[in-house]
C-alpha cells in the first residue's frame, strides 16, 4: 500500500511515517501544500493523509481540486478543527474519512485499513507479471512461478517499492527514503543487505534475476522474460 502524508508539523509527520513504514507501507511526505497537491497529482496513492491547515494551500483547497478533477484516491483528513461544520464541510467535499487531532496511531492504522478495504471488488489486487512473479497486494501473497515466497514485512515493503517502480532504475536513496528511513541514518550498504535478501528468495535456478543491479545507478525489477 502506498501513501501520502500531507502534514506541516514536523513531530506528527515523522511520527505518522515512522509508523506506517514499520507497519510494511510506502510512504511519501510534505510539508507544503502546493508540493503535497504535486504529489498527489503525479503519483498513484491508495491513501492520503491530508492535514488542513498548511502553508502556501490548505487542505480544503487540495481536497476540493483533487475532487474535481476525478482523483478517487482515499482521503482522509487530519485536523485539530473538531467543529461539526468542519466535519461535514470536510465530507462534503469528498473526504473519506475525518480524524481530530490528537488521535492514536492505532486509530489511524485502523481507519486506512478500513478505507482500504472499500477497493477490494473494484479493483484488481492480483499483479502478474511475465517474469513469473506474482503479488496479491490484498493478501500480501508473493510467488515467483507458482512458488510461494514467504517474506517479512520489511522485505515485502521492499518488494512493493520495486513493484511500483517496475522497468525503472531507483537509486539506494530513493529506496532508503521509500522504506526504510524510519529505521536509522542512510547506509548504502545496510540497503544492499536487504536487497540481497530478497533477490535470494525471490531467484529461481535457470531463471534470469527479477532484481538486477544498475552498476553505478541502483537496482531495477525486470518485468519481462529476457
Amino acid at each position: 500500500m502506498r501513501v501520502l502524508v500531507i502534514e506541516d508539523y514536523l513531530p506528527t509527520l515523522n511520527s505518522i511515517c515512522k509508523e506506517l513504514k514499520a507497519e510494511g507501507l510506502l510512504v511519501d511526505s510534505s510539508v507544503d501544500g502546493d508540493e503535497g497537491l504535486w504529489y498527489a497529482e503525479t503519483n498513484n496513492y491508495d491513501v492520503i493523509l491530508l492535514d488542513l491547515m498548511l502553508p502556501n494551500r490548505d487542505g480544503w483547497s487540495i481536497l476540493n481540486k483533487l475532487r474535481h478533477r476525478g482523483h478517487h484516491t482515499h482521503i482522509i483528513v487530519l485536523t485539530a478543527l473538531d467543529q461539526t461544520e468542519d466535519r461535514v464541510r470536510g465530507l462534503d467535499l469528498g473526504a473519506d474519512d475525518y480524524l481530530v487531532k490528537p488521535f492514536a496511531m492505532e486509530e489511524l492504522k485502523a481507519r486506512i485499513r478500513a478505507v482500504s478495504r472499500r477497493n477490494i471488488g473494484q479493483k484488481d489486487p492480483v499483479v502478474e507479471l511475465p517474469n513469473g512473479l506474482r503479488v496479491d497486494t490484498a493478501k500480501k501473497a508473493v510467488s515467483v512461478f507458482e512458488r510461494r515466497i514467504e517474506l517479512t514485512p520489511r522485505e515485502y515493503a521492499l518488494l512493493y517499492f520495486f513493484l511500483c517502480n517496475r522497468d525503472t532504475v531507483v537509486s539506494r536513496m530513493e529506496i532508503w527514503d521509500g522504506v526504510y528511513e524510519f529505521h536509522s541514518k542512510a547506509q548504502s550498504n545496510v540497503v544492499d543487505v536487504y536487497v540481497a535478501r530478497l533477490r535470494r528468495k525471490l531467484d529461481v535456478p535457470g531463471k534470469s534475476p527479477i532484481i538486477k543491479t544498475s552498476r553505478g545507478f541502483g537496482y531495477i525489477l525486470v518485468s519481462n522474460v529476457e
